[in-house]
């Protein structure tokens, strides 16, 4: 079996499991691209591919990763390698595992229309509304897979079932419409539903994270990422908080366009709170 992830710490993850259950045993397979944000339309063609990989390399400016990362993978050429993989052994199956939130599912979408012709070799894991025990021994509803514990998997597995020959047709159709709407944010809403929104969908988040003090840019962007319920990845959170201080809700000192850790910001128009020292009048009396 071979197992897809969508999340890089979720490959290491998989081998824990692993080597806790032979069962399992087989290649951990991530794909990369994070099809819950960014445009999608004409991204079967060469052109709409490589119009998505300059919006990522748009964002990725400054950012601790570089902007080689855009274009640095290309999670075409992994689906190509698994079907070449499923068609060289008759008994080999893909094992798609989800947690439940928009980057897994939007995955899981951009993945279906590809694997159309191996049906019944394509098992799906959708780890939605499912009570897991967490290190302490509470019950706990998991959004990420990353958040199970690697023991808790072994009952999971239990769950793995076939995509139907219905869920080909159906999700196919719901991965082109979420296509052609391109919304640049994709959220989940229950199941396996994705609503599109706004690009500015996640400026309210960041702005309750910028106060009326001088904070590193970093330091916000490490708050909102922490305290945010709808979870995107840090890259799309500094492009939007950008966008704030060119839109004037954010002031800025330093260089935006070097390094994350080369700005600080603080709300506009916010006075910093000043210390008054007065001196003290002496008794005439």
């Amino acid at each position: 079996m071979i197992h897809i992830v969508f999340n890089e710490s979720e490959v290491s993850l998989m081998k824990q499991v692993i080597e806790i259950d032979e069962a399992l045993a087989g290649e951990v397979v991530q794909i990369k691209d994070d099809f819950a944000v960014g445009p999608l339309a004409g991204i079967e063609t060469e052109e709409g591919w490589q119009a998505r990989i300059e919006w990522c390399r748009n964002l990725l400016q400054g950012s601790p990763y570089g902007e080689e990362l855009a274009g640095s993978f290309d999670d075409r050429e992994t689906v190509t390698r698994l079907k070449s993989k499923l068609d060289g052994n008759p008994a080999e199956e893909l094992w798609i595992w989800m947690g439940q939130n928009q980057h897994d599912v939007m995955g899981y979408y951009w993945l279906m229309p590809q694997f159309k012709d191996y049906q019944s070799r394509v098992m799906i894991l959708y780890l939605n509304n499912l009570p897991f025990i967490n290190e302490k021994g509470q019950i706990f509803y998991p959004s990420w897979l990353h958040e199970i514990q690697p023991k808790e998997f072994i009952k999971a597995k239990k769950l793995a079932r076939p995509i139907t020959l219905s869920e080909f047709e159906i999700d196919p159709d719901e991965w082109r419409k979420i296509a052609e709407e391109n919304a640049i944010v994709r959220v989940l809403e229950g199941g396996k539903k994705i609503v599109g929104k706004d690009e500015s969908f996640y400026d309210a988040e960041i702005l309750k994270n910028v106060t009326g003090e001088w904070q590193k840019a970093t330091r916000v962007l490490t708050n909102t990422l922490h305290r945010m319920k709808i979870k995107t990845g840090d890259v799309f959170i500094m492009w939007r908080m950008k966008h704030l201080v060119n839109e004037g809700k954010i002031e800025v000192t330093g260089d935006m366009a070097k390094a994350w850790k080369d700005f600080d910001v603080k709300l506009a128009g916010a006075k910093q709170q000043e210390t008054v020292v007065t001196e003290e009048i002496p008794n005439q009396s």
